[in-house]
């Protein structure tokens, strides 16, 4: 069977004019991950339309392509491309398990939900002949489940191409997010078994990994396990957790000694008001700075993401929000408009508020505001997430942030990575298009390498003033 897999290109990443790095980052793992059921001898091609010009002219059997909101145009598109070829056509992802009658229409068959378990089904059905309109994932597990097939990822067009999820979902419930439209009818949190994690782990070539779990920490018995295997084997890696973990007495520290060595941390909001309103729980009474402070004493940079828009905030959020990232030396940050995603509890309650004034999903993009604020304009609110990139990022801030570090080697790196992400996108660019983004692999994993257990705190009493701090923080 000749089979092609398509992660369709958002209309930024095939600009003529700009290409981002944050397109070349990741190979697009769920649909490796799903190509691991096919037999040895079907022919697949897997194609990711940021990195590469797809061919068109093919004529697969079977077309799988992944759909995201801000993709969802460019996926149906192709979708009906080949449909008028004769391909057979299936269809998955949030987006379509978000909206499935919209999807149905460019599809043979949709996936609602993970496929680890709909589809071996669907493909038993294929080949005999009788496949269903629809598949909806049930049984939620990850034990047993093949092995990614990155024999069809072409890792020389990542710059992180050793990225790999190793649970599925998040045990929290925030209105803004995707994951309980996702993973509705079943468990929404869920691990792959350790030892099988580090299989996977031990399979992948060089030292740097980038784990894209929602939240690698949600499951202490389970991190501490996967953080204890991974000891001693050279890896050091990124991840993403909350606050809360960040703070857990023992866990950081676990992390640590495995590799961790920085962190994306979604502190979404300086107001506790607004955390109500969103259901974010887990970041409600916690120390922000402490976190930080926690951080920066086991070497882990941060990469802390703030949220606009959401009904407590008004125009002066984005000074206030800056100046305390810059304040606490955070190292990068991400800004975005809170948007609507169908599916989410957050679009039900302003479907039935009458604010949402845009349905086109190009512009759910998390810099558009497709919906009225409460209590300031759409033009302020966009201005205002345009100016956070343009103050966090100045070299005054880069200069302040980095100061704020006590020593001169984490003033150094904090200068050389932050400036690196943003004030060097020119050379980003270059490469990308050089196709040579790759070989900036090895500078990050120096940079990374270069963190971790400072000198200064070996010989340090367990119970210093920190620990203390952090046990009231609890």
């Amino acid at each position: 069977m000749k089979v092609k897999m398509i992660l369709p290109a958002l209309t930024e990443a095939l600009s003529p004019f700009w290409r981002p790095i944050k397109y070349h980052l990741f190979p697009p793992l769920g649909l490796a991950s799903i190509a691991s059921f096919f037999d040895a001898d079907d022919d697949i091609d897997l194609q990711d339309e940021h990195v590469e010009r797809l061919n068109l002219d093919d004529e697969p059997d079977l077309v799988v392509i992944q759909v995201y909101i801000t993709s969802a145009y460019r996926a149906y598109a192709l979708a009906d491309h080949y449909r008028r070829k004769g391909a057979y056509v299936v269809l998955g992802g949030l987006h379509v398990t978000a909206l499935p009658e919209e999807a149905a229409q460019h599809a043979d068959s949709i996936f609602l939900g993970p496929g680890e378990d709909t589809w071996p089904q669907f493909l038993q059905d294929f080949r005999e002949g009788h496949p269903a309109k629809r598949y909806q994932s049930k049984i939620r597990t990850l034990v047993g489940v093949p092995p990614i097939r990155r024999d069809l990822i072409k890792r020389y067009h990542y710059l992180i191409p050793n990225s790999i999820v190793v649970s599925r979902g998040c045990p929290h419930h925030c209105d803004f997010c995707y994951k309980d439209a996702f993973y509705k009818d079943g468990k929404s949190f869920y691990m792959q078994p350790v030892d099988e994690a580090l299989a996977e782990i031990d399979r992948l070539p060089g030292k740097h990994l980038y784990f894209l779990d929602d939240h690698l920490f949600g499951n202490t018995e389970f991190a501490a396990e996967l953080f204890e295997g991974m000891k001693g084997m050279g890896r050091v890696w990124q991840a993403a957790g909350t606050v809360e973990s960040v703070l857990r007495p023992g866990l950081l520290e676990k992390a640590v000694d495995a590799g961790l060595r920085s962190l994306f941390v979604g502190f979404e909001t300086l107001n506790p008001h607004s955390l109500k309103e969103q259901h974010k729980y887990q970041n409600l009474n916690r120390d922000y700075s402490l976190a930080i402070q926690r951080l920066r004493e086991h070497g882990v940079m941060v990469n802390g993401s703030f949220v606009y828009g959401m009904d407590n905030d008004d125009e002066t959020v984005f000074e206030r929000t800056v100046e305390w990232a810059v304040s606490q030396g955070i190292e990068t940050a991400t800004f975005h408009i809170l948007t609507p995603y169908p599916g989410t509890l957050l679009y039900d309650r302003m479907a039935e508020q009458h604010r949402i004034t845009n349905h086109n999903w190009d512009r759910y993009d998390t810099r558009h505001a497709v919906y009225r604020p409460m209590n300031m304009s759409v033009e302020t609110l966009e201005a205002g997430y345009w100016r956070s990139y343009r103050e966090f990022y100045r070299w005054s801030s880069i200069f302040r942030g980095a100061w704020t570090k006590e020593h001169a080697a984490d003033r150094m790196r904090h200068l050389f990575y932050t400036g690196s992400w943003k004030k060097a996108e020119p050379v980003w660019d270059f490469l990308i298009r050089a196709k040579q983004v790759n070989r900036l692999l090895p500078m990050l994993e120096t940079v990374l390498t270069s963190f971790g257990h400072h000198p200064w705190m070996q010989g340090e009493e367990e119970e210093g003033p920190l620990s203390s701090s952090l046990k009231h923080s609890l």
